[in-house]
């Protein structure tokens, strides 16, 4: 769909033979990448502080003004760092600056579920082991490393690039570093356009079958189902129990699934898939990218129920994840509640998913409450810029791997940018085993030779789309 191949570029300075990065440069990049890896940067237990302190003493030993590296956020030990690499092209002016994003902190992790130890950097049987190296410290070390080998070499942009490492994008909340700095200083991170995580490259038997650019996301909502309840004593049970109301409730719920839909991204995402796939599956998944037919409404539903991770694709889903009730064990429950987690389909509202909740549960006296304020952002467009040179530099790269357009069904820090109106496209050149996937579990991992290779594609992406001459 996106395939753009130029012989000039295949024969540039990313040619077949020029896939990985110069020796000294790939040895920079796993330094910075060692020294996060080995910050306890938990977003409960850790800080995200010593990481930005140390890029930022990086920053200045590369030449970079003290005026041009910022260091700060809504606690001291949830530091963020933005740094900016400046146009120097005379004439109109530069461009917008392009926004570099990744995030420091991670999910926690113990050494006792774990074969190594998740803060140490361990290179075992072709992987680089560690809590964070697959999300997101890979991308924040390659950001530094590639800005540090643009100034060593003299590379002269035609618009400014940022880079901005931030804190608690897996826990939120008040030290969140994204939602901080578009409050407190936006005009530190404002862009015309930011490249983020989100993406990736996809293997199946450690074949490399497709590139994904996440252009959209699903928003994240959690709904308290509450039951209050007089109570009284356990010895005389009647049936207006709030354990039972709520029980009730969550049948339903599990029940209950939100009507199919598809819309430009996802439409995108399913003709491309049909390409690596065969058989039925390959004849469905055409269907479906083909637009809103009867025919393709009933593969939607074909493809919907074998896969879970499709079913999350094609519609808004919400499931239980925590449960409370009762005071006493020889008391009625006076309250009972539990958590809904949503993930909203792009285009629908907290309002709307609110709404059919409660048809779908039919009880008045099942409260439905939304916890938090939700940011429901559009799609990024599907900007040619953007997506072609993704697939040039791509299929120099990995001749015959796919561009897919995708929409996460996570949650990343992309969804506020897009909401302040920064188009945001998740983009890494790391490849994966979609069958293999450690982000947030057990020894999370990531292939050495991907991550070199992620290295050199986004060090040439960002030369790209900077314009540099």
């Amino acid at each position: 769909m996106y395939r753009l191949v130029g012989l000039a570029f295949v024969l540039g300075v990313l040619g077949a033979s020029a896939a990985m990065p110069p020796d000294a440069d790939r040895q920079l990049a796993q330094e910075i990448y060692k020294e996060m890896i080995e910050v306890r940067s938990g977003y409960t237990t850790g800080s995200t502080t010593p990481i930005a302190e140390m890029v930022a003493a990086r920053l200045r030993a590369a030449g970079f003004p003290e005026s041009d590296i910022f260091v700060g956020g809504a606690s001291p030990k949830k530091a963020n760092l933005v740094v900016r690499y400046r146009a120097v092209k005379s004439g109109a002016g530069p461009l917008k600056p392009i926004l570099l994003l990744a995030h420091t902190d991670v999910v926690e992790a113990n050494r006792e579920d774990w074969s190594t130890d998740p803060f140490q950097l361990i290179e075992k049987d072709g992987y680089f082991y560690g809590r964070g190296t697959s999300d997101d410290k890979a991308q924040a070390a390659v950001w530094i490393a590639s800005l540090i080998r643009y100034k060593r070499e003299g590379f002269k942009p035609d618009r400014d690039i940022i880079v901005a490492l931030t804190a608690d994008e897996e826990g939120g909340g008040p030290y969140n570093g994204v939602i901080w700095l578009l409050k407190n200083k936006r005009e530190l991170i404002d862009a015309d356009l930011c490249l983020n995580e989100g993406g990736g490259g996809v293997m199946v038997g450690g074949k490399k079958i497709a590139n994904n650019i996440q252009v959209s996301e699903k928003s994240y909502a959690d709904f308290k189902f509450e039951v209050h309840n007089r109570g009284g004593h356990s010895s005389v049970p009647v049936p207006d129990n709030a354990i039972y109301h709520l029980a009730t409730a969550l049948e339903r719920l599990s029940r209950y699934s939100f009507p199919l839909k598809t819309d430009e991204v996802t439409r995108a995402y399913f003709r491309e898939m049909a390409k690596v796939e065969d058989g039925s599956l390959k004849n469905d998944l055409m269907k479906i990218g083909d637009g809103s037919s009867e025919a393709a409404r009933a593969a939607m539903q074909r493809v919907a129920s074998v896969s879970p991770r499709w079913n999350s694709t094609l519609r808004t889903t919400c499931v239980a994840t925590e449960l409370a009730g009762g005071h006493a064990l020889n008391a009625l429950p006076q309250l009972a509640t539990a958590n809904v987690n949503c993930r909203i389909f792009p285009g629908e509202s907290v309002e709307s998913v609110q709404k059919a909740l409660r048809l779908a549960i039919g009880d008045e006296q099942v409260a439905i409450h939304v916890q938090g304020d939700i940011d429901v952002g559009p799609a990024s467009p599907m900007r040619p810029d953007v997506l072609n040179a993704v697939a040039r530099l791509s299929d120099s790269m990995w001749p015959g791997v796919v561009i897919i357009p995708v929409m996460s069904t996570g949650a990343t820090d992309g969804r506020y940018l897009r909401v302040a109106g920064i188009p945001t496209y998740g983009v890494s050149g790391f490849f994966s085993d979609r069958d293999d996937v450690r982000i947030h579990g057990r020894d999370e991992r990531m292939n050495v030779n991907s991550f070199y290779e992620g290295q050199a594609f986004l060090y040439q992406l960002v030369k790209d789309l900077s314009a540099g001459q």
